[in-house]
């Protein structure tokens, strides 16, 4: 197939990419390799897919309409992935027409071309954020996400609300997928196993949140990327059975889905810290400090329906991941 990827440069985008390159389809990756983090290791992710004559990586922005436009009308998808979004819930804070941007003014250029072009298949992007003030564990696709808690959260709750209404307008097949906290090789920068590994290697203290009393549904991303591969094989259909009366949030009769991609083990933020301190050999010196405005104490993942649906099951412990991170970290900076 032929493949639009946008956020090909990202941390999961790149390893999304080479995924589909390696089943044979051909894949066109847009990033505009903004400098919200380290663009250097965005172009070190690209680099891997250089040679493939399969990968065609166009550094665009997806607010440029025009643009986007001729990407779609030349290359003709078959299917969009999409990925590409302004990330991280405090930075929502700061600057939140970023996210505005980016997030909806982007995906409404992606949703536009997506209709124009008939596509097969488009599955975005969410966020387990999008549960927010929901005390109800674990998260299910099936409870009400309607208190977000960041402006980060919103605009993809807002994601998920514009792409039920094209599903329904236009028939367009849409699958959406909140990740929750996504880690592993080639990593965010602003991402806290990213962010605590080069402190502790520098003998800096990190900075642990909430008292270091979070909990948190970390997912390895070779799990996260077999779960987008699950559901964009398998384009969303109409629902014959659904009944109007039905007040389940995940269900429709139109071809929309949203599905949570975790790894159902959520482990304590302090757990977290120690592992990965026993895979450096090193001790953290730790700040303890107040929850931030916009996190949420809690996420754990309900994937029955991933599972139930293509007998999705995350494979990777905790501890594996990081020390798969750790080994990645040191080969990557030359440590």
């Amino acid at each position: 197939m032929k493949i639009i990827v946008t956020g090909s440069a990202g941390f999961i985008g790149s390893a999304l990419t080479i995924r589909l390159l390696e089943r044979g389809d051909e894949v066109i990756g847009i990033d505009n390799h903004n400098n919200y983090y380290d663009p250097s290791i965005k172009e070190a992710r690209v680099k891997r897919n250089k040679k493939n004559t399969n990968y065609h990586h166009l550094k665009i922005d997806l607010c440029d309409k025009i643009k986007i436009e001729e990407i779609f009308e030349t290359h003709k998808p078959d299917m969009v992935v999409n990925l590409a979004a302004q990330a991280g819930v405090r930075y929502s804070i700061e600057n939140p027409l970023a996210y505005i941007n980016s997030n909806i003014l982007g995906f409404t250029n992606i949703l536009e071309n997506c209709r124009k072009l008939k596509v097969k298949h488009l599955v975005y992007a969410s966020t387990s954020s999008v549960y927010g003030a929901n005390t109800k564990i674990p998260f299910s696709e099936h409870d009400s996400a309607n208190h977000p808690l960041s402006f980060y959260a919103a605009t993809k709750k807002s994601n998920e609300l514009m792409a039920h209404t094209y599903s329904h307008l236009f028939k367009l097949p849409t699958t959406g997928l909140r990740f929750f906290t996504v880690y592993g090789p080639w990593g965010r920068p602003d991402m806290a196993l990213f962010k605590f590994t080069k402190a502790i290697l520098e003998k800096k203290s990190i900075d642990v949140f909430n008292f270091g009393d979070h909990t948190r549904d970390f997912t390895y991303i070779d799990d996260v990327v077999e779960g987008i591969i699950k559901c964009l094989d398998s384009p969303a259909k109409e629902n014959i059975n659904w009944n109007p009366k039905d007040p389940d949030p995940a269900s429709s009769k139109d071809p929309w889905k949203i599905y949570n991609i975790g790894n159902n083990q959520p482990i304590n933020l302090n757990e977290y810290i120690s592992q990965l301190e026993s895979n450096l050999g090193e001790k953290a010196e730790k700040n303890f400090l107040p929850l931030q405005p916009g996190d949420i104490s809690v996420t754990y993942a309900n994937s029955n329906n991933l599972k139930n649906k293509f007998g999705y099951k995350p494979s990777t412990s905790v501890h594996d991941g990081i020390a798969k991170f750790v080994e990645w970290y040191k080969s990557f900076y030359n440590l």
